[in-house]
């Protein structure tokens, strides 16, 4: 048995404006209440012709340097920042109304929707949620990179991130195991980042064209492009990642998620992974 949770909402709208880190174009989110067992529904409010899009494994249209979810009017991209935050914060049932497709960047980080959250107001609907666990090991790869899911009483994360980087070394690692008011302490702070070489030829993408020094953290030749928040940032802002797409699943996940050198797609595999048993 892993226990039943109380579903959460919270109690009034809040919201929030910014810039797109891959479009770099502006947008407004705004954070209301959700009945219960709604999940996380977010609607485009500058479509007339969009329809909701519930934050589930099936929604998931993209997975390149973020989640993309629905199609056509109604998609909304660059969500797990948010739906981490989310689900870090244990809150199971929320609407998200945009004004623009990408949810801002703000700080590169969860903490400012765990600010919005908190003062929202978080609290307990008249439901149970209960918390979905692995019957045994769970394995992906691909390309080098992997994940292990192992059944566990709650949720840790462990992951390594190869660096291969002369200054700051071959890897980082970082292991967090959950409980209520870890998430926001030691990883809704952790900042995006990423390699300066890789800029301009994900710009050329279309990604990265929000990407500033006040919304990520750069890695050069010679180290961080500024302070880091913390020694292992890099490492978890991945685990900040991995929280938003797991939480794709609809249900809190019990178990040691072993990572190493993963990403979006990856990630999103092993949930579904997890789903089929």
């Amino acid at each position: 048995m892993t226990g039943s949770l109380r579903q959460r909402t919270i109690r009034r709208p809040v919201s929030v404006s910014g810039q797109g880190i891959h479009s770099g174009e502006d947008a407004e989110v705004t954070l209301g209440p959700g009945p219960i067992f709604s999940g996380i529904v977010f609607r485009r409010l500058d479509r007339a012709d969009a329809s909701p899009v519930r934050a589930t494994l099936s929604t998931v249209t993209d997975t390149r340097r973020g989640i993309t979810l629905g199609q056509g009017s109604s998609t909304v991209r660059t969500v797990e920042h948010l739906v981490a935050a989310a689900a870090g914060l244990g809150v199971s049932n929320l609407t998200v109304s945009m004004r623009g497709e990408e949810v801002p960047v703000l700080d590169g980080s969860a903490g400012p929707f765990c600010a919005l959250l908190d003062d929202a107001g978080i609290e307990e609907q008249d439901a149970a949620i209960e918390p979905i666990m692995p019957s045994g090991p769970v394995w992906v790869a691909a390309g080098g990179a992997s994940i292990l899911a192992l059944p566990a009483s709650a949720l840790r994360i462990t992951y390594v991130v190869p660096l291969g980087h002369p200054v700051l070394g071959a890897a980082l690692t970082a292991d967090v195991t959950f409980a209520p008011g870890v998430f926001a302490r030691d990883v809704a702070p952790a900042r995006t980042w990423g390699f300066t070489a890789e800029v301009e030829a994900l710009r050329a993408q279309g990604l990265a064209r929000g990407a500033t020094a006040e919304n990520a953290l750069g890695v050069g030749p010679n180290g961080y492009l500024s302070p880091p928040r913390m020694a292992d940032e890099p490492a978890r802002h991945k685990i900040l990642d991995l929280v938003g797409d797991l939480a794709l699943l609809g249900r809190p996940l019990r178990a040691h998620v072993i990572a190493m050198g993963a990403g979006h797609a990856l990630h999103v595999d092993l949930a579904r992974r997890i789903v089929r048993g």
